[in-house]
């Protein structure tokens, strides 16, 4: 069964950004993307509702979770030998997760 990832990766590029917009987001600004990834590191299934009590902090739940979508989508991708990237958002966000798990 084909599955178009490439066309995946910008859908899910496209909710990124618009998350990054609610949450007011300069995807250029590292001190801020590597400050949200911190969060995003730090977030786990037991504490989401704590951090679901406002819509700010939904939007960083729903953000959180496509990131990890994205990275199956490109794991799913790699998987199958093809080369799946996103864009400016999730090139920007996914260093800095990278980055504050301490593993770049």
């Amino acid at each position: 069964m084909f599955e178009d990832y490439g066309t995946e990766a910008q859908r899910i590029e496209q909710e990124i950004v618009r998350y990054g917009v609610v949450l007011d987001i300069d995807w250029s600004d590292d001190m801020v993307v590597n400050a949200l990834a911190r969060e995003a590191l730090a977030c786990h299934a037991g504490n989401v509702g704590d951090l679901s009590a406002t819509p700010e902090n939904r939007a960083k739940v729903e953000l959180f979770g496509l990131a990890q979508l994205m990275l199956k989508v490109m794991t799913e991708s790699a998987g199958e030998n093809i080369e799946t990237h996103g864009g400016p958002a999730w090139k920007a966000f996914g260093r800095a997760l990278w980055r504050q798990s301490g593993l770049g």
